[in-house]
């Protein structure tokens, strides 16, 4: 790969976006939460928010993990210490902090534990949902968080985070609890998997979830299909599968995988490898209904050895990434966003669009797909034709010099202007980048 390269915005078209502001998650320390505009300039940033996920509320408020009290840095094995919701000025809103009691250097400690992925309620996603605003105050807000332990029927080590299914009221009451430990035998694992599982499972992705959701309200449950009660839960694990929980009865009332060969419309989708943010389309957005979902490629999944997974584990390999479309009910893949519907015809240039972790897709109201490429510090957004009409490269280097440019930005979304009324719309000027052949860097001059 190229090591010089510009950053910010690399490529702006007006009249073909969904223009408004841009919130992500830099992961380097110290940096926190970033707010651009479309030219890719720094409206904002919020420092102590130096966790996962990051979500905007209306009227410039924030809502999102922030660590400092029980760890100094963010430790992928505890979470976030504390789920903060702050106003404009940084004032306190709401906090929840007491969703598992630690045991740090010798010291108890309550900590939320959150990971990954938070919605508040009244829209059923993290992002701007048009007529479906989330709400500040006397609400729930579901996250992820992780619980330690044993369950000696999946796998014979001490699993550090298994993920847990948290909705917290806004008095910080948990008044639902879902882990898919508990749930194991309902994915619907081959034998071999099983036995994999429980010989190798040390990184516990058998029970690791990145993405939480309300299903929301849909054309599939106006129909009739019980499947999809708004209130249910849509989710994927880090393995191949994505599903959904009866919020009610907590039973897993619809998936996709893990055995892709259990049907011609699974072979037709291939096999979906170490996903992240699966969720239903919101009623109102283009597509809505479908589902969405990133598919990061890599390697994933469980089952019997082969020449790329000689014990089982990470058994499905891809070196390339996908963004889908899918019909939840036929399976069928509506849209495609990849390297080969970007343009690249050749199989061997998949990988360049690639992103083995983390990673995000957005539905906006005008129909296009915010794309966030997280390995590569890349946030896109696309069009039905897979043009690309706005890019932007995160600036922040995670490495301490710049002998190595590495950038990570875990989920970004786009939020219209009026969300922050406190500053001024900006003035939107097209970014147009020279060709290639022409990009040159002037030498330095005696």
């Amino acid at each position: 790969m190229q090591t010089v390269f510009p950053t910010g915005t690399t490529i702006y078209k007006p009249e073909k976006c969904f223009n408004g502001y841009t919130l992500y998650p830099s992961k380097k320390h110290g940096v926190g939460a970033v707010l651009v505009d479309m030219n890719g300039n720094v409206v904002r940033s919020w420092p102590q928010f130096d966790g996962y996920m990051i979500n905007m509320l209306p009227e410039g408020r924030i809502l999102g993990g922030q660590i400092g009290r029980v760890t100094q840095e963010y430790d992928h094995h505890i979470g976030c210490d504390d789920v903060v919701q702050e106003d404009w000025d940084g004032n306190v809103e709401w906090k929840f902090e007491k969703a598992d009691e630690l045991d740090i250097d010798g010291k108890r400690a309550w900590s939320a534990r959150q990971n990954h992925d938070l919605v508040r309620e009244g829209c059923p996603v993290g992002y701007y949902v048009p007529g479906m605003a989330p709400k500040l105050n006397d609400c729930n807000t579901l996250m992820l968080s992780y619980r330690s332990g044993t369950w000696p029927d999946i796998s014979r080590d001490y699993l550090p985070r298994s993920t847990r299914m948290l909705e917290v009221t806004w008095d910080g009451e948990i008044s639902w609890d879902w882990m898919p430990a508990d749930h194991f035998e309902e994915f619907g694992h081959s034998e071999a998997a099983k036995n994999a599982i429980m010989r190798h499972c040390r990184n516990q992705h058998a029970v690791f979830q990145n993405t939480i959701s309300y299903v929301g309200p849909n054309k599939w449950f106006d129909a009739g299909d019980e499947r999809f009660d708004p209130e249910n839960i849509i989710t994927d694990d880090r393995g191949t599968i994505l599903y959904i929980i009866s919020k009610k009865t907590g039973e897993i009332v619809w998936k996709i995988g893990p055995d892709y060969a259990s049907s011609p419309a699974l072979k037709a989708l291939s096999c979906i490898i170490g996903p992240h943010h699966a969720h239903i389309i919101p009623k109102g957005l283009p597509g809505e209904g479908n589902i969405l979902v990133f598919d990061n490629g890599g390697a994933a999944g469980f089952g019997s050895p082969n020449p790329g997974a000689p014990d089982g584990t990470w058994n499905a390999l891809r070196d390339s990434s996908r963004v889908l479309e899918i019909d939840p009910i036929t399976l069928d893949l509506v849209w495609e966003y990849s390297a080969h519907t970007a343009g690249f015809p050749s199989e061997g240039e998949d990988v360049k669009f690639y992103s083995r972790y983390e990673s995000a897709a957005q539905r906006l109201p005008n129909g296009n797909t915010l794309i966030t490429e997280s390995r590569c510090g890349r946030v896109i957004e696309v069009t039905r034709d897979c043009e690309i009409v706005w890019e932007y490269v995160c600036p922040y280097n995670l490495m301490d010099d710049d002998a190595q440019f590495l950038s990570d930005v875990f989920r970004a979304y786009r939020y219209p202007y009026d969300w922050v009324p406190q500053v001024d719309a900006p003035v939107e000027r097209a970014v147009v980048p020279p060709a290639n052949g022409e990009f040159r860097i002037e030498p330095v001059q005696d």
